[in-house]
């Protein structure tokens, strides 16, 4: 696997409301997650999008989350998005995933049997995996998947997500070694509402685990 520099980066993801954008970014977020899967409880419209996005200073990145979006659609919010990566969760194939020629990470969903070694080999044109737990649907559900399923050599770099919380990233961070970690439950009041002591919470336990 890929090891993360010494400096493991941070998405929060998931967010709805200025107010959590700005606290985000103050936390020391490196990227924010929008979601852009009319199903999801934390869903945003592009024009909802577009105003968060506006609201990031340089070198936070804005990621959007695409399940299963058709080729027009997905076209149509980057026209009015200003997103840096994309994140695909759904049953995209590669030529999926690369149709635009835009900057992507792949989402697995980790259970028992699954080749992450050839998923790995079959999305080489992303910029990382992103791991997340198997549940039915599409996303992790916040739950935590065995991490010892993560093999130890992977051709891209490994995003962890799943489960995590202020309690366990610093754990996660220490024994996985991602370059990055995820988080979306982990830190809400309720399902689209951040609460802002549990992400600086979560930065504070990342960077203390970066240390150890």
């Amino acid at each position: 696997m890929i090891k993360a520099p010494g400096r493991t980066r941070i998405k929060i993801c998931g967010l709805t409301r200025p107010e959590d954008v700005d606290a985000a970014v103050a936390a020391g977020a490196d990227a924010i997650g929008f979601v852009f899967y009319p199903k999801s409880p934390r869903y945003v419209t592009p024009e909802q999008a577009a105003a968060l996005v506006r609201r990031l200073p340089p070198f936070v990145m804005a990621v959007g989350l695409f399940v299963n979006e058709t080729p027009a659609r997905l076209a149509a919010s980057l026209e009015q998005v200003p997103l840096n990566l994309l994140q695909f969760h759904g049953d995209e194939g590669p030529a999926d995933c690369s149709i635009l020629g835009r900057p992507y990470i792949r989402a697995a969903r980790v259970q028992p049997g699954l080749d992450l070694v050839q998923y790995a080999a079959d999305f080489g044109g992303a910029r990382a995996l992103l791991l997340d737990a198997f549940v039915e649907g599409y996303g992790g559900g916040g739950h935590v998947f065995d991490w010892r399923l993560i093999p130890p050599q992977l051709d891209l770099p490994v995003i962890l997500s799943g489960g995590l919380n202020p309690d366990n990233v610093g754990d996660a961070v220490r024994r996985v070694r991602p370059v990055a970690v995820d988080v979306s439950s982990g830190v809400e009041a309720a399902k689209g509402i951040k609460d802002h002591q549990r992400m600086a919470d979560f930065v504070a336990a990342v960077r203390a685990a970066d240390q150890g």
